[in-house]
């Protein structure tokens, strides 16, 4: 607990950013203190406790990962700057996944953490698009920065490389999914960060989950002497002299620092300080949750690790009409990971996320949520299963013994998200600078995505606007 009343940094916000840029900064010998409104660190990757389960909330995978000895990779830098041992992320790499279009995944790529096979695939599905795929490979490994296009469009980068529709939807697809803020598109650094941190890197998932990840950096953060206060939300920040001078915190209590670093989001960083943020078309998303007797693999539903799943012929990728857009997204198998014997998850799991209307789902009575997300879960569940191997009739009903499921909404009231948008407003931030002189954003809306990215853009703001000062 605070004593003084004054801290060197004072942090918004126990997100993946937050942590990051805690530890860092208290290596340093920096005074810092992260304020949380919640019980739970994690923000948008954490985890919640129902029915004596405890579930992931945003990993369905670790991006980026590489194995041991490869220099000069996102993973790499984060365990170095934060002075954590590979091993103490228990990182098991997926066994393969996959992009299926078509009504039942007719049209499928394949990749891995070997990124030869997604470059076979292409030149399997489209044998004439192999120089374009390696010139758009090219240009991804050698981007100097983080940053290298912004402003560009992704789609007219990949057409000025490779011509092919079909090609261009499914390399977006799995990308935006796992990255863009902004409707059928991408900014093209958005698309070269995702596409290094998918395709030429690769996925990996600890077999506890989230929860590993989170409690190495809660040791680690407190090991360095980093403060931590729980449930202790932050109402609004006082600006002075073009400085933000201090916090007030939900119960009225004022807090001073000589930095603040805030990890919520830029818009809502600005709410913080009165202004009211310009409106913005922000994507949404569902995501329903199985707990299963048996794995998914064991019920005849495949090893595929992750499915990017679209049944159109297009690729539409914006808010929907409706409550869901029932025509694609991702199903993730948290058990299809290369966890080795007797290790893994202890039930089976089956995530499905789609595109969500925060509109349709916000304000509505408590009665009509409840059967709403009921309806939409067997919805959304019956148009994934199409784009897996089939099980026996049946038998997912049978083997399902707990459900889940969120919406935009569920998002917007844990974590303060702005209409439920895990990816934040369509524009980023790149330096993290606010008008405020010693207040700074990291994270999503510095444009750095992902369980890695989120860790990485704390850092970077750490480094560069506090410890270089």
């Amino acid at each position: 607990m605070n004593s003084g009343g004054h801290y060197d940094v004072a942090i918004i916000g126990a997100g993946l950013s937050g942590l990051a840029a805690g530890i860092r900064l208290a290596h340093f010998g920096r005074r810092v203190c992260i304020f949380e409104r919640h019980n739970a660190v994690g923000g948008l990757n954490g985890f919640y406790s129902l029915g004596g389960r405890k579930y992931d909330v945003g990993l369905h995978a670790v991006t980026n990962y590489v194995p041991s000895g490869v220099k000069g990779s996102p993973l790499g830098k984060i365990l170095r700057q934060l002075r954590i041992d590979r091993d103490e992320f228990a990182l098991c790499t997926q066994k393969g996944s996959r992009v299926a279009f078509g009504p039942t995944g007719g049209a499928s790529l394949r990749f891995s953490n070997d990124f030869g096979l997604l470059e076979s695939e292409v030149a399997r599905l489209f044998p004439g698009q192999s120089d374009g795929f390696g010139a758009i490979a090219r240009f991804v490994r050698e981007a100097p920065a983080v940053g290298q296009g912004a402003g560009r469009s992704a789609r007219a980068f990949i057409r000025s490389k490779a011509d092919d529709p079909l090609l261009e939807d499914m390399l977006l697809c799995p990308l935006m999914f796992y990255g863009s803020a902004s409707e059928e598109d991408m900014d093209l650094a958005q698309f070269a960060i995702m596409f290094r941190a998918v395709y030429l890197e690769g996925f990996a998932r600890p077999a506890e989950g989230v929860r590993l990840i989170l409690r190495v950096l809660l040791d680690k953060y407190r090991a360095a002497g980093g403060e931590r206060r729980m449930k202790c939300g932050v109402r609004s920040i006082v600006e002075r002299d073009g400085k933000a001078a201090a916090l007030v915190l939900d119960s009225g209590e004022e807090i001073s620092a000589t930095h603040i670093l805030s990890s919520i989001g830029s818009a809502e960083t600005e709410a913080l300080l009165g202004r009211r943020p310009p409106p913005e078309r922000r994507l949404g998303y569902v995501e329903t949750i199985a707990v299963l007797r048996e794995t998914p693999s064991a019920l005849g539903l495949g090893d595929d690790t992750i499915v990017f799943f679209n049944d159109c012929e297009r690729f539409t990728y914006r808010n929907p009409e409706g409550q869901v857009d029932l025509r694609s997204g991702i199903i993730c198998c948290p058990n299809n990971f290369e966890y080795g014997e007797g290790r893994g998850p202890p039930e089976g799991l089956l995530r499905i996320t789609c595109l969500a209307n925060y509109d349709a789902w916000a304000g509505l009575a408590r009665e009509r949520y409840i059967a709403d997300k009921a309806r939409c879960f067997d919805l959304i569940q019956d148009s994934a299963l199409r784009f897996l191997p089939p099980a026996a009739p049946g038998a997912l009903a049978r083997s399902t013994v707990a459900t889940d499921m969120f919406t935009p909404a569920t998002v917007e009231r844990y974590t303060g998200h702005i209409r439920g948008a895990i990816y934040g407003s369509p524009a980023k931030v790149r330096d993290g600078r606010t008008a405020l002189s010693n207040l700074y954003v990291c994270g999503t809306d510095q444009g750095m995505l992902g369980i890695v990215g989120a860790m990485l853009g704390g850092i970077m703001m750490a480094n560069s606007h506090i410890l270089k000062a």
